[in-house]
């Protein structure tokens, strides 16, 4: 299993605001900046993460975006799972597209299956404050740009 691009950046956003005091506010620029990420790819993932309510956005001079929520009440299975466009690890996994011969009498699929839930379990047990917990070590990498 591997996560998009779109996903990671998420979780860097929610961890890079997450690493400021909730009254400090973040710019894109600056995110973009720490982590060496296209502008225009934040824009859409702070669009997206403010749609889904994780983080709330100030517009105007001197605005920028913060979390909208205490860490601790931000699931980090619950973001993956809204962020990825699609969990299909098989063709067989898609039942619109599916044109496997097999599909009907395949083993693989039910262990894959397996392994996902598994695999998003892991996450559900996480929150954003797990990710958190060298905040001061994060902020020192982070904001000395």
């Amino acid at each position: 299993m591997r996560l998009t691009m779109y996903t990671d950046f998420s979780l860097r956003v929610l961890m890079y605001v997450g690493s400021k005091e909730r009254s400090q506010l973040s710019t894109i620029q600056e995110i973009s900046t720490a982590y060496g990420i296209s502008k225009n790819h934040l824009m859409k993932v702070t669009y997206e993460l403010g749609k889904h309510g994780y983080i709330e956005t100030v517009r105007g001079r001197g605005g920028g975006i913060r979390l909208a929520h205490d860490p601790i009440n931000i699931n980090v299975g619950e973001i993956v799972k809204k962020m990825e466009d699609d969990f299909y690890l098989v063709e067989c996994f898609n039942c619109a597209s599916n044109r496997c011969v097999i599909t009907p009498v395949c083993k693989l699929r039910n262990l894959l299956h397996q392994a996902l839930t598994a695999y998003l379990s892991v996450l559900d047990a996480y929150t954003l404050q797990d990710l958190l917990v060298n905040k001061e070590e994060l902020g020192a990498i982070l904001f000395m740009k």
